[in-house]
């Protein structure tokens, strides 16, 4: 029978543990006060590992059992193996990043999880949730991730669970050494025999499982803006699970171009409208149409640029509107669209043509235009020549482009 139990007592364990037990105890403990993950446990993390430190030393346990901790005989007190050290030793140094003195400075933390989301500008605009199936790894429910029944997982001991070991090869004079995967743990450093495995998850300790995330996509959000769910990436033995990261991809608007808060639209408006005025219509991204009214005699010229207040992309989190920007583009009529009479009409109306110019005593040659594409296709195949004058001479009606 032991003299005192208080060691035993902070693992959580009965005096006759076994050095499994031991270990097993001391690594979910010291996992869980480790003051890199829980700042205001620093001394609790000191005294399990201290009390470890004592029971996992064959020695020093027996000396503990007859003789309680007045026994160690300053073997084992309380400024023994410093905490962080002891923690380092005994999971190698990996399952915490290095920090400060090359000691663990957190627990190693998973892979994060990037998927992109490709969200509508109308999505944007209103703010919507949308829902996410992915697949992840969890730990196995079975075995609590354990890959076996209890004591099943043994160190390896071909690499002492390093999972992998170190050939030293002769080249001639010199040595060559050599690192790689322990073939009989497969670099994993830990065996378990066939029989013990999980059925669940064979010994994996992980398994697959669909996960289905809502996605809220807040009303502003930009291109390339990142939703993070923390700690829902994948797990497993000994590390904190990492991020799934949803970015948001900005699919491409028909219609609007966006430049951050603002909107950008281009409207097409007849001649009549643009020179005396009228109305046209913006189907807006929330199911709103906007009447926009031409004042007569504002005169929009074709890539003429007007906003309007406050009707572009709502701001993200403020939610205030940013401006609508229209760019006009006017459609003029077709050729020959008016006769004799409609253009004696617009003479009296429109502002006078401008006088021309004096040529002075130069050559004046009169002549008229051709469409440039209907030209350049003909010439290209042949049915017009460079050299060719046609029967009534210059300025006649075959002349097709000005004459030098």
């Amino acid at each position: 029978m032991v003299r005192e139990t208080k060691f035993y007592d902070v693992l959580g364990v009965s005096p006759d543990a076994s050095d499994s037990e031991l270990k097993k105890a001391y690594r979910k403990l010291a996992l869980k006060y480790h003051p890199d993950k829980n700042p205001e446990a620093g001394d609790k993390f000191k005294e399990i590992s201290h009390a470890y430190e004592i029971l996992s030393d064959g020695e020093k346990r027996q000396l503990y059992d007859q003789f309680g901790e007045e026994g160690l005989n300053g073997q084992g007190g309380m400024g023994g193996m410093d905490a962080e050290d002891l923690f380092s030793q005994l999971f190698g140094g990996g399952l915490f990043g290095g920090g400060g003195r090359g000691r663990p400075s957190g627990p190693r933390r998973g892979k994060d999880m990037v998927h992109h989301l490709k969200v509508s500008l109308e999505d944007l605009y209103k703010g919507k949730t949308s829902k996410l199936a992915l697949q992840k790894h969890i730990l196995c429910p079975k075995c609590d991730g354990k890959g076996g029944k209890e004591g099943a997982v043994q160190t390896c001991r071909s690499c002492n669970g390093q999972g992998v070991r170190v050939i030293m090869r002769q080249m001639g004079p010199m040595v060559q050494q050599i690192q790689q995967p322990c073939p009989d743990c497969r670099g994993e450093g830990e065996i378990i025999n066939d029989k013990d495995r999980c059925k669940n998850c064979n010994g994996k300790k992980i398994i697959g499982e669909k996960k289905i995330l809502e996605v809220h996509i807040d009303k502003g959000m930009q291109d390339g803006q990142k939703i993070v769910f923390s700690g829902e990436g994948d797990q497993a033995p000994n590390i904190l699970p990492g991020d799934i990261i949803i970015a948001i991809e900005e699919k491409p608007h028909p219609v609007f171009q966006r430049k951050g808060d603002d909107l950008i639209y281009e409207a097409k408006i007849d001649l009549l409208t643009a020179l005396a005025g009228g109305q046209f219509s913006i189907p807006h991204l929330d199911d709103r149409v906007l009447l926009v009214t031409v004042l007569p005699g504002e005169a929009i010229q074709p890539d003429m640029v007007k906003v309007i207040p406050n009707e572009g992309m709502p701001a993200y989190r403020h939610h205030n509107h940013g401006n609508l920007f229209v760019k006009f583009k006017v459609e003029f009529p077709p050729p020959k669209w008016a006769d004799d009479e409609t253009i004696a009409k617009l003479d009296t109306i429109l502002p006078p043509r401008p006088a021309l110019p004096s040529f002075g005593d130069r050559h004046v040659d009169e002549v008229v235009m051709a469409e440039a594409d209907s030209y350049q296709s003909q010439k290209a195949h042949g049915h017009i020549h460079e050299d060719d004058d046609d029967e009534e001479g210059r300025g006649g009606p075959g002349v097709q482009c000005a004459q030098q």
